[in-house]
């Protein structure tokens, strides 16, 4: 990820992570995840197809996860340290459902219908770049927001994924593109997750030195 020149705590037209831009973007992104996912987990019954219904779930835990960035937002660092922290344990979850999943279709041997996932994947990819572009400026912020602007990103690659594994579905008859691109969703998850659990672990122990600081100062 690439940083810039300054973050949340020294400005640079950046606000705090309770601000009313931060906090009317999540609201934004709440809505979207939670249309997104009901439209995505019907494709993805209708179709057959694993990455998609990979990424219609992906789309429901996003929702869920920008309720708990909204209920954090008032609350001090280690609330929002310890929330970032359970964010990348469900990212980790995420990922291994997913993967055992690919694995159980696998051994079924189904293959999925490719014009809904691509036509799909297409409508899913419109609706997180959106949701990407407004939380970009709040990448480099605490664990909290690099949570979110981590599960916006990978939402973005993995329908631009979930669109090739149409195509290869597609063109080759065969289920293996779709198993291949859930397989790699969810190790975006897994990485993405422990990410954040470390980061997250960072910003906890943050806290806890200050505090044990500020103790021994008052003493």
């Amino acid at each position: 990820m690439a940083g810039n020149c300054c973050n949340v705590e020294t400005g640079c037209n950046k606000e705090s992570p309770g601000g009313p831009r931060f906090r009317r973007a999540l609201w934004v992104a709440l809505i979207i995840n939670a249309i997104m996912f009901v439209v995505e987990f019907a494709a993805s019954l209708q179709s057959g197809s694993v990455s998609l219904l990979a990424d219609a779930i992906d789309f429901l835990g996003d929702a869920a996860n920008y309720i708990i960035s909204l209920t954090v937002l008032s609350m001090g660092m280690l609330w929002r340290a310890r929330a970032a922290w359970l964010k990348g344990l469900t990212m980790v979850v995420f990922g291994v459902a997913v993967l055992a999943r690919a694995g159980w279709v696998m051994v079924s041997d189904t293959t999925p219908e490719p014009l809904t996932m691509g036509a799909i994947g297409a409508l899913a990819l419109i609706a997180n770049v959106t949701v990407a572009v407004m939380l970009y400026a709040f990448r480099s912020g605490d664990a909290d927001m690099r949570s979110v602007w981590l599960c916006s990103r990978n939402d973005a690659l993995s329908n631009i994924a979930v669109m090739v594994a149409a195509a290869g579905v597609f063109g080759t008859g065969q289920a293996w593109p779709d198993l291949v691109v859930a397989g790699i969703m969810g190790m975006l998850a897994l990485t993405s997750g422990v990410s954040v659990m470390r980061h997250a672990k960072r910003d906890l122990s943050s806290v806890t030195l200050a505090s044990v600081s500020g103790q021994g100062a008052s003493r």
